[in-house]
């Protein structure tokens, strides 16, 4: 008996470490603003309209649409047509200090309120840090954890 007991936790605890991770797949809304909904239809409520190029993460695909998390963490439904690969990135802290280098001691090149829209340039972190550029051509490296969408 309590062998099998054995055997079966190490079973359940090697499934739950052979479970694949999945990468996130972060899209933006694209050239004109989109309606989300509550429901893969047009016939669904619609709960919002996403501005251009609002970051979502997108967690499911069904047919023609995208379920998608924003950054508030609200699930809804979208045309998967006004979704962009083009990546940007939202800030989520009052005063987010964006520096030359992926470093703390670097310059500050600007610093962005909450909720300015960034461009992400370069999707690879660099030891907690994403290369992003303001629209006004301003660029540099911002903490991972300042931003969303990246």
């Amino acid at each position: 008996m309590k062998f099998s007991r054995l055997v079966l936790s190490a079973f359940v605890l090697g499934s739950a470490v052979a479970v694949p991770a999945y990468a996130l797949d972060f899209k933006s809304v694209g050239a004109a603003p989109a309606i989300l909904y509550d429901a893969p239809s047009e016939k669904g409520r619609r709960v919002f309209v996403a501005p251009r190029g609002m970051p979502v993460e997108v967690v499911l695909t069904y047919g023609d649409w995208s379920k998608v998390r924003d950054a508030a963490g609200t699930l809804s439904w979208v045309m998967s047509k006004s979704l962009a690969a083009k990546r940007n990135v939202v800030v989520n802290v009052a005063n987010a200090k964006i520096h030359a280098a992926a470093d703390d001691n670097s310059a500050t090149v600007f610093s962005a309120d909450k909720n300015v829209l960034l461009e992400l340039t370069d999707p690879t972190p660099v030891s907690g840090w994403v290369k992003v550029r303001h629209r006004d051509g301003q660029s540099g490296f911002v903490k991972t954890a300042e931003v969303w969408g990246d």
